[in-house]
């Protein structure tokens, strides 16, 4: 390659049955845009039906992490715009941020789904669009330098890319825990919140890819893998389940703050400080996501959620505060929860027509 040459955003390789993703962006921890979801996109669907591929490795490149997200200031572009105009949902569905979300959410669905084993290493920080790469893999590995977390309601978004199916769906209220307050996830916290699967020293991961060359997914990370780190979040079950069993936002806060132990006191500040609106909905999409079918159910309504956001104050302030002007001082609107009206959140469910997601059965997806 020339010196001026620029490397490709997503590496694609194939050898002795692995076809090996690489998230080439390491400047930007790997943050995910829509080309890079089509390029995965294609190989993965290229893959499925070719005999001379056994396994799928997932990696990023550089020493920070597997994927940091989705590209935030694109999406800021967008909002603003959407805000300036008055866009609909249904006009935002049809934004440069919503056709990126629909092809995400497609590959999130395909990743849950695919019919070979899908090996994600997660080493480094995972957050948001990482999880919806990673999360849904079939084998999903941890490290010590591993970061886990779904950030949205801190900049006045939702959890997405099929993150509220798995948050849903860690044991008791951790994963409620985890969205509201957006706590990052160790390895052992990540591992008990069903968001990974094994614990491979960060060494040995070299080690590991070799041997997914020649051996079977299962039978490579067991020759690696080691007992998974203590999670706090389970040693925490007590608290965190009785808190955020409640069945509002406020309710949460109250228990939190009246508990009488600093973690969830400081668990209710986190809270207090993200985007009052964006955690009702938070809530109500986790409590919805508990009760679906499938992974696809609930991508259908995060589409739904997502197209709905771009088009409000928060997302727009909450990207401003937390990555443009790094003041991480939100001015939210509105600005407590008392001041969120069901409207307010009824309003981010809508259906979305000819625009909807529309995922249905896995082999949609192929």
């Amino acid at each position: 390659m020339s010196e001026n040459a620029v490397e490709p955003e997503v590496l694609i390789e194939q050898r002795d049955g692995l076809g090996q993703i690489t998230l080439n962006r390491p400047r930007a921890i790997n943050a995910l845009n829509h080309p890079m979801a089509q390029t995965i996109l294609d190989a993965l669907r290229a893959w499925a039906a070719d005999d001379s591929v056994r396994t799928v490795l997932l990696t990023g490149a550089g020493e920070r992490g597997l994927c940091a997200g989705g590209d935030i200031v694109a999406i800021h572009t967008d909002a603003k715009n959407a805000v300036a105009h008055g866009d609909s949902p249904w006009a935002a569905a049809d934004s440069p941020s919503g056709r990126f979300w629909r092809d995400e959410y497609i590959l999130n669905a395909l990743i849950g789904n695919y019919p070979k084993p899908y090996v994600a290493i997660m080493d480094g920080i995972v957050m948001g669009g990482g999880v919806g790469l990673s999360g849904h893999a079939s084998h999903r590995i941890v490290t010590e330098r591993s970061k886990v977390g779904m950030p949205e309601t801190g900049i006045g978004f939702i959890p997405d890319v099929g993150g509220t199916y798995l948050l849903s769906r860690a044991p008791g209220e951790i994963g409620t825990h985890i969205a509201l307050t957006a706590a990052r996830m160790t390895a052992g916290d990540a591992i008990a919140a069903g968001f990974a699967d094994a614990f491979v020293p960060s060494e040995h991961l070299p080690a590991l890819v070799e041997a997914l060359h020649t051996l079977d997914a299962a039978d490579a990370i067991a020759k690696y893998a080691q007992p998974a780190p203590v999670s706090e979040f389970i040693a925490q079950r007590d608290w965190i389940d009785y808190c955020y069993g409640a069945d509002s936002v406020e309710e949460i806060v109250h228990r939190l703050q009246t508990d009488g132990r600093a973690e969830a006191a400081q668990a209710a500040a986190d809270v207090l400080s993200k985007s009052p609106v964006a955690l009702k909905v938070t809530l109500r999409s986790l409590r919805g996501a508990r009760k679906a079918a499938s992974l696809e159910e609930v991508l259908n309504q995060e589409y739904r959620v997502s197209a709905a956001s771009l088009n409000t104050h928060d997302l727009v302030e909450g990207i401003r505060s937390q990555v443009i002007d790094k003041d991480r001082n939100p001015q939210w609107r509105p600005a407590t929860l008392a001041d969120v009206t069901d409207a307010d959140v009824d309003a981010y469910f809508g259906a979305l027509g000819d625009r909807e997601l529309g995922l249905a059965t896995p082999k949609d997806q192929l």
